[in-house]
């Protein structure tokens, strides 16, 4: 079931939004050669857990941390330890969320530790690139289907492999409900948007294949073929002017 949202629960939604982005921005600063998963992970929890909020993913299924952080060719919920320490040259993927006023923030991006390879950069790029095509298309009226294309489109003719096992998702007082908003799909198709939807938008983009494994742990998922991978995510409102991303700082 699609839960539309109000004019009035968006904005208490929007502090729960403010404080994800937030705390995704002093993770990402985290971000430097020598540095473990783990303490950015104990940094974004702190400051989420300051604001008086609660770390969305802590427990969440199982999950034992704040934030899924994956490195290079992991694609999503990498869990984070002291073990993993940053290199120069890893591209780092954040992806956290914050609950208060009984609504849920979520988003994500990739970082650069140190100096990374070009073809990293371009990975990166166009993947968040790819994410604003989507936002674009999250228009009253439009289909799920535009904005799926929207970020298929973009990134295949750039030669890059779409997730597909993984999507996005609508949020809200649940942090995932429907409908689901998959990277990949025909324009015009899928559920209609209507406002008071509230979506959670998130390419996920690899430098090769679009397919991916699961590791033992049950949570890191990689790439296939190990090349890299980039992931950036906004929470979104469709409203009727158009759409309002919500977990932007």
């Amino acid at each position: 079931m699609i839960v539309l949202t109000s004019e009035k629960e968006i904005k208490q939604m929007l502090e729960a939004c403010r404080i994800s982005a937030e705390a995704l921005k002093v993770a990402g600063e985290a971000v430097e050669p020598g540095v473990s998963t783990w303490e950015i992970d104990r940094i974004a929890r702190k400051f989420i857990e300051s604001k008086g909020a609660t770390p969305t993913f802590l427990n969440y299924n199982g999950f034992p941390a704040a934030a899924c952080i994956s490195i290079n060719d992991e694609v999503i919920h990498g869990i984070p330890s002291e073990k993993r320490i940053l290199k120069d040259g890893d591209i780092v993927s954040i992806d956290l969320g914050a609950k208060i006023n009984g609504y849920n923030g979520d988003n994500a991006a990739t970082f650069a530790c140190g100096d990374v390879s070009d073809e990293a950069k371009r990975l990166m790029d166009t993947t968040r690139e790819s994410l604003y095509k989507a936002i674009e298309a999250a228009v009253p009226g439009g289909k799920i289907g535009d904005i799926a294309y929207a970020v298929q489109s973009y990134c295949e003719e750039r030669g890059y492999g779409v997730v597909r096992d993984y999507t996005g998702h609508g949020i809200g007082k649940a942090l995932h409900e429907d409908p689901s908003v998959p990277n990949f799909g025909t324009a015009g198709r899928g559920v209609r948007l209507l406002p008071g939807m509230t979506l959670a938008i998130e390419p996920m983009i690899n430098q090769g294949t679009a397919r991916v494994k699961v590791l033992p742990d049950g949570w890191t998922v990689k790439t296939l073929d190990g090349k890299l991978s980039a992931h950036f995510e906004h929470t979104v409102a469709v409203t009727k002017d158009g759409p309002v991303i919500l977990t932007q700082i």
